[in-house]
């Protein structure tokens, strides 16, 4: 089998490494001089900010308001803990969730820091969604080089799966601002897959030291996304791919043997069992809501990447350009990347359904199940096109006027502008709307202004996220009324939601209407609030006698 330039420059960085010779090469393979390498740091310290920054900004920009049910509870959970009872509502219906001590502890220490209001909830969503963003650009960069991993962050931030994120708005999943395991035990790992790669470029200490953060971050990842644990079984395929010696396995394994063995003292201190979080992972699931068979469970990855939306189809390319891209080049950067996707595809699809139809164990027809892959898919396609690029004969570049390197450049460059304005014109454009969380923060007003309002009455999804703004940013009360709940699926609105006012919204996206589509304007029930967006309003009801429902 003919190799390719890569391979063999990477033969040639394994000599060295055999013989003892310090490797200092970036993703192009080049040697650095320590001006260059300092040059280079600076770089990647500068870009990573902007990625974070950028990240930051959008996650502003979107504002999703703290949202129900998962994320509610595993806020509960981190107020709660270490005095979390698994056997007692609402924690009994969610064990897996609060159980997940990456996300939990992190959400408790800015509790502890910020109040427990959404000033620490947005910092909390606001770090999983740096480290998402960054983990990607770092990953994608310690490949392929700056360029492929701005534009995969960039491709990223603005695409549609992490800017529909708002169900009072039209959403299509929950990732950008919302505080749940899928974009922070993404990005972990991401930032652990860059320490090897970055590891196999060095010797001695420096990769001692880089392989062991490799190993923090892959082990961390693990607390807050149980599943990932999957990805860990190809590790020694990882670092062979590499050109890591084998004994660095023991390397890269002992911080993570670390964390587990934290993790398993955690579990027997507070929940009298080692395994608690495994246990729990182990038995969630069960009878789909949605219609599950083998056949659709078969094509999780294609149904996540396109039956949401449009541009889903940007990774389903960016697969196939990957496999085309390792099957003309052969390239190991392009097998490092389709391993780590192959490696969770294949138990997330078979947990899915494909072993049971009757109890799925993993949604995998929704998209931020597919976090954890995202980077490798957008590293091998951007990857694939250089490499492809850099392969046309010299002939070819001389008839299409190519030559010249800047000439070369320049086409590439107006191409790149053309392509990207182009996607993140219709990635933009596919957000019908921002509600952010204008409607909560004028609730919060008015109830303060109000105070003769004891009660309000709403179903469990409002209730939920309206805890928040019945208290200021740092959690502090500025109202102290009652709310009462009730659950949403329930075919008529239960009679004691009927003592006070209805915080009622017209659900625009995903999430089904209370009780079967029922609304207080069609059973005697009088306006007294709305928010300025149309988005939340209040409603008195009408007097017992005058109201069939």
């Amino acid at each position: 089998m003919a190799h390719t330039q890569a391979d063999q420059q990477a033969d040639r960085q394994a000599g060295e490494q055999e013989a003892g010779t310090t490797r200092d090469a970036g993703p192009d393979g080049r040697r650095r001089s320590p001006a260059a390498r300092l040059r280079r740091t600076r770089r990647v310290v500068w870009l990573s900010l902007l990625v974070s920054v950028s990240a930051i900004a959008v996650q502003w920009v979107l504002l999703t308001p703290p949202l129900y049910f998962d994320p509610y509870y595993v806020w509960l959970a981190a107020g709660s803990w270490p005095d979390i009872p698994l056997t007692r509502w609402p924690f009994n219906e969610v064990p897996h969730q609060v159980t997940r001590l990456g996300l939990v502890l992190p959400a408790r220490l800015a509790q502890e820091a910020l109040g427990s209001g959404e000033a620490a909830y947005f910092v909390v969503a606001a770090l999983g969604g740096c480290a998402f963003f960054t983990g990607t650009y770092l990953v994608v960069r310690s490949l392929f080089g700056d360029v492929a991993g701005v534009a995969s962050a960039a491709v990223l931030l603005v695409h549609p799966f992490f800017t529909m994120t708002n169900p009072f708005g039209h959403e299509i999943t929950w990732s950008t601002g919302v505080v749940l395991p899928d974009m922070p035990g993404a990005g972990l790992f991401a930032l652990g897959m860059a320490g090897l790669v970055v590891a196999s470029r060095r010797t001695g200490r420096a990769q001692t030291r880089l392989l062991l953060a490799a190993g923090a971050c892959l082990g961390a990842s693990f607390l807050v996304r149980e599943f990932l644990a999957f990805l860990f079984l190809a590790i020694p395929v990882y670092l062979a791919l590499l050109r890591i010696p084998w004994r660095r396995n023991v390397t890269v394994g002992a911080p993570m043997l670390a964390i587990l063995a934290a993790n398993l003292i955690h579990n027997q201190l507070v929940w009298g069992t080692p395994l608690a979080g495994l246990v729990s992972a182990a038995t969630h699931g069960g009878q789909s809501r949605d219609y599950v068979t083998r056949e659709l469970a078969l094509r999780s990855f294609p149904r996540a990447m396109h039956d949401w939306h449009a541009l889903g189809a940007v990774f389903t390319v960016a697969l196939a350009l990957t496999i085309v891209g390792w099957a003309v080049t052969r390239d190991r950067r392009l097998a490092l990347v389709l391993v780590w996707f192959f490696t969770l595809a294949v138990p997330l699809t078979l947990f899915s359904g494909v072993l049971d139809p009757n109890d799925i164990k993993l949604r995998a027809w929704l998209q931020r199940y597919w976090f954890a892959v995202l980077p490798a898919l957008l590293a091998g396609g951007f990857g694939s096109l250089i490499l492809m690029f850099r392969m046309l004969p010299a002939g070819l570049l001389s008839r299409m006027r190519l030559r010249s390197r800047v000439v070369r450049r320049g086409v590439v460059l107006v191409v790149a502008v053309a392509l990207g304005g182009t996607y993140a014109v219709a990635a933009v454009s596919a957000v019908p709307d921002l509600p952010r969380d204008k409607a909560w923060h004028e609730l919060r007003g008015y109830l303060a202004e109000h105070r003769e309002i004891t009660l309000i009455c709403a179903d469990r999804r409002l209730a939920q996220t309206l805890t928040f703004y019945t208290r200021d940013m740092r959690g502090e009360p500025v109202w102290r009324g009652e709310i009462r709940d009730f659950p949403h699926y329930l075919p008529k609105v239960p009679l004691n939601a009927r003592e006070g006012p209805m915080l009622y919204t017209r659900w625009r996206g995903m999430e089904s209407q209370i009780a079967s589509g029922w609304r207080p304007s069609d059973h005697g029930w009088t306006l007294r609030w709305r928010s300025s967006d149309g988005i939340l309003e209040i409603w008195n009801p009408p007097p017992a006698s005058a109201d069939p429902a």
